[in-house]
């Protein structure tokens, strides 16, 4: 078992807790810069998508899992920031410009959205985050001159420092980088005051208040803070499938959202990488399921909503911390071992 003796102010806040954790990280990352250099193609294209859904994962549990507040309409901003990225490209921007832009532009509808939600919490606040999510849906479908409605819409080429993101490895490094800087940003936020006040209005708005947090001001925070990101990986989104139509932000990309931050574990960054990571292999595996299951149940519409359901079900009621506290866990009983 290892202690912190601590001897300064700053070793609360510190990034890494042990040295140690510095020495793992930078395994990890020397790791992923890697893939490219040993893996196929696909598996490449593969991992950049899980990196991509890890960033959207990240900006959720900043909402869900550090302010408490529950959201089943983040794909909206999920398909904002994939419009925006995919119109400024269009209109000539680099994408070093057009990326940030995309989630400036989520983020500004977090704001809109923020302001008229924060007397909502639990159910209320879930219902209309989700009705929201439909709306915004609609107004893509309608919105023909600047979306081009369920016509759908081609994503233009982009290229970054000359290298074109359509290639597996130029789009893995993007996305690596971008995940990079939302992690550090997300964390930096987490262990702020604001993050702090973010924590307290999670556990309990009463208390936060009496201690002299400001609610209003701290949601639209958290509210406008998780669409940004979600926008950025929304932009990369786009570039990912390339082909953008209403459709493919529906509630149902909601719900694997929202499955990622709850499977991963509610309240820590890592947990949301863990979501993502679940996520990313859990398409495959269905997909390879219904090929041994009856034709009459494997051809149903419904079965990865069903299978949603029974996961976010199965976690809840068995392990409430996801994989981020069953990882804990393990950890700790190998650093106690054997006793």
């Amino acid at each position: 078992m290892r202690y912190v003796f601590k001897t300064r102010y700053d070793q609360d806040i510190d990034l890494f807790r042990y040295r140690s954790d510095a020495v793992s990280y930078g395994v990890l990352a020397a790791a992923m810069l890697a893939v490219p250099f040993v893996l196929s193609e696909y598996f490449v294209g593969e991992i950049a998508f899980i990196l991509t859904l890890a960033i959207a994962s990240v900006g959720l549990m900043i909402l869900s899992g550090y302010a408490g507040l529950v959201s089943l309409g983040h794909a909206a901003f999920l398909g904002i920031g994939a419009y925006a990225e995919a119109i400024l490209i269009g209109q000539g921007l680099p994408f070093y410009l057009s990326l940030p832009l995309a989630g400036l532009i989520a983020g500004a509808v977090g704001i809109l959205l923020g302001i008229p939600a924060l007397r909502m919490t639990g159910l209320y606040l879930a219902i209309a985050t989700l009705a929201f999510a439909i709306i915004v849906e609609h107004v893509m479908g309608k919105w023909e001159s600047l979306t081009r409605g369920h016509g759908g819409m081609q994503v233009p080429d982009a290229t970054v420092f000359g290298f074109d993101l359509a290639d597996a490895n130029t789009f893995y490094f993007v996305a690596l980088a971008v995940l990079a800087i939302v992690i550090l940003l997300a964390a930096n936020l987490v262990r702020s005051q604001t993050g702090r006040a973010l924590i307290a209005i999670r556990d309990s708005e009463t208390a936060a208040q009496s201690l002299g947090v400001n609610l209003a001001r701290t949601k639209v925070i958290a509210f406008s803070f998780s669409a940004a990101i979600t926008g950025v990986a929304g932009g990369l989104f786009a570039h990912r499938i390339t082909w953008l139509e209403p459709n493919s932000f529906n509630v149902l990309v909601s719900l694997q959202l929202l499955m990622m931050v709850v499977v991963g574990g509610l309240g820590s960054i890592k947990g949301a990488i863990f979501g993502a990571i679940f996520l990313g292999l859990l398409d495959p595996a269905i997909a390879i399921l219904k090929d041994y299951l009856p034709p009459a149940l494997g051809g149903k519409a419904g079965l990865q909503l069903t299978v949603f359901g029974l996961i976010l079900v199965v976690f809840v009621l068995y392990e409430p911390a996801g994989l981020n506290g069953r990882w804990q866990k393990v950890k700790a009983y190998f650093k106690t071992f054997p006793m």
